[in-house]
């Protein structure tokens, strides 16, 4: 049986262990630039097989919240840059989630205070953060506007510039494609948030058809060896669901197999929540089996809730990785304490979002 210990070969790149950093959105990049203190936090935590940022803009309009980073503009990558190599320089490997948040944005924080953007014009009801007299504030998401399918290239192309940014001149080595958590690609897989009657809503395969477009062009330039893709069945973050999401997600899996991408990971339940949700039930060894049938060859990736325990009986059922959140906030040194079964630090959720490096760089490490 393999350990979370034991390297393992992900499409291009060689992981020295199958403990997997998850995305963790902090809103310490003022301006979308991510600082200095963002290439200490993240080579803190080098030590996981993969580190996989904090979602990234792919674009203004893509951006949903204050002080995230973004992938557009010469002063992000060349600050991302300084974090790749400092992460580098400790043997890590690190891969960047490319974001278009959709409705889940407000026009404070879109290009020229216009509206957001999202498959239909529906409201998402969630709150996003904007920053008040220096304070991150929870405030409620705008009215988007509907997309013109005109407008759908153009957004695929954008995830493709970032991704080709990303690796050839921010250094990272691959990119994940953000298809969860209610985002603008789960937006126009839901029902509820995709009312179109085009080529992009309606059946599964019209509703899926963005998400697949945007992942062959993410391929296309950077190839699949360093394309991963994250997705949420029935998580319902950001006020998404799906009246029957097994056949629709079976759908997609058997789609992005070809793709021969180097990882599906894959969020069971709720995002931060319960792990099985009563009025959603999903069998996700179903969808691993619908890929894996399809010719999928891609490492299959775990999160949600995972401790030690949890994560070995993942491995030992045939799952990959094993991504970690929260518990790595407090602890840099997640995959040394699980291997020592020392104890873990606790994590403030206080500085969670925001601030400097109080509850960022400054949780200690095994002496």
């Amino acid at each position: 049986m393999s350990s979370l210990f034991d390297p393992i070969q992900v499409g291009d790149l060689h992981l020295r262990n199958r403990v997997v950093m998850a995305p963790l959105t902090r809103n310490r990049s003022p301006n979308a630039i991510p600082r200095d203190i963002t290439a200490t936090y993240y080579a803190q935590r080098a030590s996981a097989g993969l580190l996989i940022t904090e979602a990234t803009a792919i674009s203004h309009q893509g951006q949903g919240y204050a002080d995230v980073p973004g992938l557009y503009g010469t002063e992000q990558l060349d600050a991302w840059k300084h974090v790749t190599q400092a992460v580098h320089a400790k043997g890590g490997k690190i891969v960047v989630q490319l974001w278009h948040v959709g409705r889940v944005s407000h026009s404070e924080l879109q290009p020229d205070g216009g509206q957001p953007v999202a498959p239909s014009a529906i409201a998402a009801k969630t709150k996003t953060v904007l920053i008040k007299n220096g304070v991150p504030t929870f405030t409620d998401t705008s009215v988007p506007r509907a997309l013109d399918a005109a407008e759908l290239p153009g957004i695929v192309h954008s995830y493709a510039v970032a991704a080709r940014n990303a690796v050839e001149t921010a250094g990272f080595d691959g990119v994940e494609v953000h298809g969860a958590n209610g985002y603008l690609l789960d937006q126009f897989l839901k029902t509820n948030s995709n009312k179109r009657t085009d080529d992009y809503g309606g059946s599964i395969e019209n509703r899926a058809r963005l998400l697949l477009e945007v992942t062959r062009a993410v391929v296309d330039a950077v190839g699949g060896g360093k394309t991963g893709i994250r997705l949420s069945p029935v998580t319902p973050a950001n006020d998404v669901h799906d009246d029957d999401p097994q056949p629709l997600f079976d759908y997609v899996v058997r789609q992005l197999a070809p793709l021969n991408l180097a990882y599906i990971h894959i969020i069971e339940g709720a995002t931060g929540g319960p792990r099985e949700i009563a009025d959603r039930p999903f069998d996700y060894e179903a969808l691993k089996a619908a890929y894996r049938k399809a010719g999928g060859k891609g490492a299959w990736m775990v999160n949600n809730g995972y401790d030690k325990p949890l994560a070995e009986a993942a491995l030992k059922e045939g799952d990959d990785l094993v991504a970690f959140g929260k518990a790595f906030i407090s602890n840099p040194d997640l995959v040394r304490r699980l291997r020592e079964g020392a104890p873990l630090n606790a994590w403030d959720k206080n500085t969670f979002y925001g601030g400097g490096e109080a509850g960022y760089t400054d949780y200690p490490a095994l002496a």
